[in-house]
């Protein structure tokens, strides 16, 4: 039995943790095989193994932390392993890196040989294995000098992540000469731009595949969709996806195929997440058409009748700052009134340069422009006192940038905050809950706004500053699927968007809990 098919073996004797067939033995389809079979079954005259680095990129949900974590534990305590190995996988975060440990730790539990012989250490992502010696660690790059200094062993888990900062790359990939048959594996769906780390492994792979250079040594695996064919025709998908139809999901891949024709923002995602092209995943969020979709003016009743959920964007000398509040009715619709401060001595020079006539929104009175240079969250926090007093607030979420200004100009005017975990506190003062601006947070509100605009689920009444926030809105994405606001590449003004993000976001997590509530002293909210 070759090298090859013993690792094959090995792998099919595991269980599968989740998914259609969970807590059935592994069964590996062809493409999976050849891989292992091109890198393992090579061997030169010396019966060593030839091949020292292998890339595979593929689009998601194809089954590829299965893999890893078979070849993971193949080499150590199957086939591959040896005495003393130092094993390193290797993600961008503590996050990513927890998905491949708890799937390797879950084969392992399953199985009642590898249970008894290995020591599982959860806190500290690690799996020991006595019999050989050898150590299989689970890295994040937030753990910068912490890597062996004599790896036997390196998967790179998503290294698209790592954009172009090889240092954590170059750190692992020089600690490998003192094995005999040391092996790098890299799994990642495809970086952005051409300049990122796997951009050039991918390209490095590609020539060697066409003759323009030659190293054994190294095995490239793509599957992607190139950019010449149509990008939302079914039997192109199956390039990119070789478990289409398998076990990955048909039905998911036309649905998210549907969305991204509808939502700019979600085609680059669509493309480089599913198609596996290396796509920029930045784009304008909400399309003009969808949003209008949504412009019936929200509905007051909905907020004497539902909970009020806040979001608060607060800004210095020239953002817009934004305090919208959303409710839900019984219907299932999300009625939705934002305010907006501005300073008001700058007012007209910084319509001229946004090109948004904020002159006019303000005699409209769309947006407040306060005597002044910068935002005085005096105003600011007269106003969320005076709708939390008429509609007693849920929860109000904020980014913590200059938070506790406006919580002490709330204080001063007699409105009590309290934060998520604290008690003693008065039944009417003010719950106030920091929601991040990073991808953890931000993508649970992306996507709550994205599904509900969609689904025509949103009464903002075309709001004008708002609307403006939402055709200036543009987001970006991580090699996992997350996406968040991006200030930066936005156009313009976001910060309505931003603050009406937040406040779907809990409202919708927290609407089973809320669908059992009715607050029936309200009062009236005008618009």
């Amino acid at each position: 039995m070759s090298r090859a098919q013993k690792i094959i073996t090995f792998i099919e004797t595991l269980c599968a943790p989740d998914g259609a067939n969970a807590g059935e033995p592994i069964i590996l389809r062809d493409w999976q095989k050849q891989a292992i079979i091109d890198v393992y079954d090579p061997v030169g005259a010396d019966g060593r193994r030839i091949v020292r680095q292998a890339v595979l990129s593929i689009g998601r949900k194809n089954g590829k932390t299965a893999l890893v974590a078979g070849i993971c534990l193949a080499h150590l305590c199957g086939p591959e392993s040896i005495r003393n190995g130092q094993l390193y996988s290797l993600s961008i975060d503590s996050d990513q890196a927890s998905i491949l440990f708890n799937y390797a730790s879950a084969m392992v539990y399953m199985d009642e040989e590898l249970n008894n012989q290995l020591n599982v250490t959860e806190s500290r992502k690690s799996i020991f294995d006595p019999v050989s010696g050898s150590r299989l660690k689970v890295l994040s790059g937030e753990k910068k000098g912490k890597m062996g200094k004599s790896s036997s062993f390196i998967a790179f888990d998503e290294l698209a992540e790592f954009g172009t900062d090889r240092t954590l790359y170059d750190a692992l990939i020089t600690s490998t000469g003192a094995h005999k048959e040391p092996i790098v594996w890299v799994f990642s769906t495809q970086a952005p731009d051409d300049k990122a780390l796997l951009s050039e492994l991918i390209d490095y792979g590609e020539k060697i595949k066409t003759g323009d250079i030659e190293d054994p040594t190294f095995k490239s695996f793509l599957f992607s969709v190139p950019k010449e064919l149509a990008p939302y025709d079914e039997k192109n998908w199956y390039l990119a996806n070789p478990a289409l139809g398998d076990f990955r999901s048909m039905e998911e891949m036309r649905l998210s195929a549907k969305k991204a024709m509808r939502m700019p923002s979600f085609e680059a995602s669509f493309k480089n997440l599913y198609l596996n092209q290396r796509v920029d995943a930045t784009n304008h969020f909400i399309t003009p058409d969808v949003w209008k979709a949504c412009g019936e003016k929200p509905d007051p009743e909905a907020f004497r009748s539902g909970s009020v959920y806040a979001g608060i964007d607060l800004s210095g000398k020239n953002d817009l700052t934004s305090l919208t509040i959303v409710a839900r009715d019984k219907d299932g619709l999300y009625h939705v009134a934002p305010y907006f401060w501005t300073p008001g001595d700058t007012l007209k020079d910084r319509s001229e340069r946004d090109k948004a006539p904020y002159v006019l929104w303000e005699q409209q009175g769309y947006l407040e422009a306060k005597p002044g240079k910068t935002i005085d969250y005096g105003w600011v926090a007269q106003k969320i006192g005076e709708l939390h007093a008429e509609y007693n607030f849920k929860e109000l979420m904020f980014d913590r940038w200059r938070i506790d200004d406006l919580i002490r100009e709330l204080e001063r005017i007699g409105v009590e905050c309290y934060k998520e975990g604290e008690t003693n506190y008065n039944p009417d003062a003010l719950l106030i809950v920091p929601f991040g601006q990073g991808y953890k947070d931000m993508n649970p509100a992306v996507e709550a706004v994205e599904d509900l605009a969609l689904d025509e689920l949103i009464r903002h009444g075309n709001h004008p500053v708002l609307t403006m926030c939402a055709a200036n809105t543009v987001v970006i994405t991580d090699p996992a699927g997350s996406r968040k606001f991006d200030k930066a590449r936005s156009t313009g003004r976001i910060d309505g968007m931003v603050a009406m993000a937040m406040a779907l976001c809990r409202a919708v997590a927290n609407e089973g809990e809320d669908a059992e509530s009715v607050y029936e002293t309200r009062g009236v909210l005008s618009f």
